[in-house]
């Protein structure tokens, strides 16, 4: 892996665990900005927590080194959710400026996922 690549692995997988950490403990605790977002794209707010608890287990999935597999699926976690909510906010008719964050998100998963270094990725063997 080039020392260009693993800077950008590096930068991306930061920011994307910073960007989810914060956003999944202001699901967890509820906080009103998340909320008024929910309710507006007419989600239940239960699942506001659980979206929560499940980015802020991702993040520790993400950063601790191992669990190939669970890293994979947690990407993928991370796509579907975050790409989900820019369609979300895009059905709701909202601005630019509030899909930017998620559409970020979803930017950063895919970037850290692609530039992840390879000890961190599943290797296929031909049968």
């Amino acid at each position: 892996m080039t020392k260009r690549n693993k800077i950008i692995y590096w930068v991306s997988t930061i920011w994307l665990a910073a960007g989810m950490l914060a956003g999944g403990a202001q699901q967890v605790f509820y906080t009103k900005n998340f909320t008024d977002i929910f309710v507006q794209l007419g989600y239940p707010i239960y699942f506001m927590r659980i979206l929560g608890i499940w980015k802020i287990l991702g993040v520790i999935a993400i950063l601790v080194p191992g669990f190939k597999l669970l890293k994979e699926w947690t990407y993928a976690g991370f796509f579907f959710a975050m790409s989900g909510g820019v369609f979300s906010h895009i059905a709701m008719g909202h601005s630019f400026g509030e899909i930017a964050p998620t559409l970020t998100l979803t930017i950063l998963t895919v970037i850290s996922w692609y530039f992840r270094p390879a000890d961190r990725k599943i290797v296929l063997v031909n049968q």
